[in-house]
């Protein structure tokens, strides 16, 4: 007969935590914090990140697609399970660089007299319609983090941007977006 107190530890799924991996993916953006950006556009540095003059971008998640079938029963869950990722890493990021800056892409990229939108995000924007920003302290980057999704038979995806802070001046001023 064993004499150990019963564990207070939930079953194990098999899959990791939703904390230790949004453990794992801050590491993952201190070291796109720190890494040159890519002098040519397109640059490929990973399986699923890519990069150029001034940014970094990175699927850090995708849902299954959803060319067999749209029905809530299947989209919802996949959308959950983005949002749930999207909030444990956005939890981290704002405990190390404070509150996020909501930018809304769309109504910015719409404007009249608005120039195309500097990369990445110009690529974010035929995606989703906004990135929650955080400004690194005494830095000229940024991070930002957006879930989108380029058509509704493709996956949803949570992406990772990193950039130059002027990307985010509207129209090349100085006023922030």
């Amino acid at each position: 007969m064993s004499t150990e107190p019963p564990s207070t530890e939930p079953p194990s799924t098999g899959r990791p935590s939703p904390g230790s991996v949004a453990a794992e993916r801050m590491a993952v953006v201190e070291r796109l914090c720190a890494r040159p950006f890519p002098a040519r556009a397109g640059q490929y540095w990973a399986p699923e990140g890519w990069g150029g003059p001034g940014f970094h971008l990175l699927v850090l998640q995708e849902s299954r697609d959803f060319w067999d079938g749209r029905g809530p029963e299947v989209v919802e869950p996949a959308e959950q399970e983005i949002a749930d990722a999207e909030q444990a890493l956005a939890a981290l990021l704002t405990a190390r660089w404070g509150a996020p800056e909501a930018v809304d892409l769309w109504s910015r990229g719409e404007a009249a007299d608005a120039a195309p939108l500097p990369e990445p995000l110009e690529f974010l924007g035929m995606l989703s319609g906004s990135v929650l920003v955080w400004r690194l302290p005494g830095a000229v980057r940024w991070v930002g983090l957006s879930v989108g999704q380029s058509d509704p038979e493709f996956p949803v995806q949570l992406l990772l941007a990193v950039g130059e802070v002027s990307a985010l001046a509207r129209n090349g001023g100085e006023a922030p977006v």
